[in-house]
């Protein structure tokens, strides 16, 4: 009878650290505020071509900087982070008009460039790559070169800067990414 309880807590005592074990490649990450395409928000790293109809020389592509603003000709510093492109545009017009610059200014704004996303841990080509809207957890590993026979495919940490501060949680293979995210996947311990 104690032979048979010794070798119940010795299994007991496996089952527990097996569980440990398993508990460190499933981390416990609450899900990530979610992202959804639609209303893109400049941020640091995005390129832009800025177009003012009528006035060449005040047509270019500009990189948003690490300060989250835009150094224009005859204009100087116009903040872009946290700002739509529309919004961007029209802030642009007005100071163009309000300098007499342009007396009916017209401004268009489009992003070239978006923030690139970086991929780590178990897929075939970790690094940084561009981002695409409509990205999702999937996608980005395809673009990695897809996941390592060790990756937990299931779900991934993501990093994501909201409002200025970077925030870490869960995702699952549907998610979209945002511009600017880093995700990693995970290795399978079993």
């Amino acid at each position: 009878m104690k032979a048979l309880l010794a070798r119940a807590a010795a299994s007991s005592r496996r089952v527990v650290a097996l569980t440990v074990l398993l508990a460190g490649c499933s981390p416990d990450l609450p899900p990530i505020t979610p992202y959804t395409p639609g209303v893109y928000r400049l941020g640091v790293g995005d390129q832009v071509r800025i177009i003012t109809y009528g006035d060449e020389q005040l047509t270019d592509d500009f990189r948003v900087s690490d300060s989250g603003t835009l150094a224009l000709p005859l204009l100087g510093t116009e903040v872009a982070a946290g700002r739509t492109t529309d919004e961007l545009a029209r802030a642009i017009a007005k100071d163009l008009q309000a300098k007499s610059i342009i007396k009916d200014a017209s401004v268009s704004v489009e992003v070239t460039a978006y923030r690139p996303i970086a991929v780590l841990g178990e897929v075939a080509r970790p690094g940084q790559y561009p981002y695409s809207p409509g990205m999702t957890m999937l996608t980005a590993v395809a673009v990695a070169g897809g996941f390592t026979y060790r990756a937990v495919e299931g779900y991934a940490s993501d990093i994501r800067t909201i409002d200025g501060h970077a925030v870490q949680g869960k995702i699952m293979p549907s998610s979209f990414l945002a511009p600017g995210d880093v995700i990693k996947i995970y290795e399978r311990h079993f």
